[in-house]
């Protein structure tokens, strides 16, 4: 296939992904909202009759079976995410073959992987850990993130500036798509655990939440962490210099500080539940604004991979 058609069909595969994310994230909502038994305080509790008590305390309903119907709409939302994930690794490899370089030299073509990445972490979690309930909202992340990409930060397939003419690109810019796919999981599981609430709820206990969002948030720190690093010796190779302060980088290490706060403050101080979880979404905030506000809102030697290329 010819450059042109390799691009074209990057292009299709991307529009597929979003719909097979809307599929993913149809059938797990209805599995989430019809196929799961809802967590009552009362199935948790072990009711105590005392001596004192009139009356012993009427045992809880049982829950409303799960509607199998629902279950089926759950599967089918695994086969659609599977299905939107082979498109979006399609768009990613012929994006790729279309350039002949490095599909990720720009806004569009990072958060294209970046969302590629996200969904892997998800579909990998599901495999081992039961974590479907995060179908939904994933899903959902993945289509709205493919949507703003194809329609705000598209860029036409085609060379990229010296500077991302590299084999750093191979390095640098991979650890950052892979940290960030996991740090995307992170902070949907940590979202949920602040909109879950400690009352009745067809969510996964608080307890589960928080400890997905830990577990990916161990795995991806190192990552950015190395992202960081091999970005400093890719600008002392590009640039000269290791640090410029230039407002990528400075957003790089801020979001680096505010995931390294998180953990301290967990491994140290204990910190768990409401407060741990607002950290890590704080620091989720830095990684947003520094993937995507600093391209859009401020300029800098980074400004190579700004929307209007």
């Amino acid at each position: 296939m010819s450059p042109e058609s390799l691009a074209t069909l990057s292009d299709q595969l991307v529009l597929a992904a979003i719909l097979l994310y809307l599929a993913g994230m149809i059938g797990y909502a209805l599995e989430l909202a019809f196929g799961r038994v809802a967590e009552t305080v009362a199935e948790r509790r072990l009711v105590a009759v005392g001596a004192s008590h009139e009356e012993p305390e009427p045992a809880p309903e049982p829950p409303a079976a799960p509607a199998p119907w629902a279950l089926q709409a759950g599967a089918i939302g695994t086969v659609a995410m599977w299905l939107g994930w082979a498109a979006n690794l399609g768009a990613t490899l012929t994006r790729g073959l279309a350039t002949d370089r490095w599909p990720w030299g720009n806004m569009y073509e990072f958060v294209v992987a970046m969302l590629l990445a996200a969904v892997t972490v998800f579909l990998l979690l599901q495999l081992r850990y039961p974590v479907r309930f995060l179908g939904a909202f994933v899903g959902v992340v993945g289509a709205i993130g493919l949507g703003f990409a194809a329609r705000v930060l598209y860029t036409q397939a085609g060379p990229v500036v010296p500077a991302l003419d590299s084999y750093w690109v191979a390095i640098h810019v991979t650890a950052a798509v892979a940290a960030s796919g996991l740090f995307i999981v992170g902070g949907v599981a940590a979202a949920l655990f602040l909109i879950r609430g400690d009352g009745p709820s067809r969510l996964p206990a608080r307890a589960d939440l928080e400890r997905v969002a830990h577990r990916v948030i161990v795995i991806a720190f190192p990552i950015w962490t190395f992202a960081v690093i091999s970005g400093a010796l890719w600008a002392d190779k590009a640039w000269g210099r290791y640090w410029g302060w230039d407002p990528k980088e400075v957003w790089a290490f801020i979001t680096w500080v505010a995931y390294a706060a998180y953990l301290h403050a967990r491994a140290t101080a204990g910190w768990k539940g409401k407060a741990a979880m607002i950290v890590s979404l704080i620091a989720f905030a830095c990684l947003m604004f520094n993937l995507v506000g600093v391209n859009i809102f401020i300029g800098g030697l980074h400004s190579y991979a700004d929307v209007s290329k």
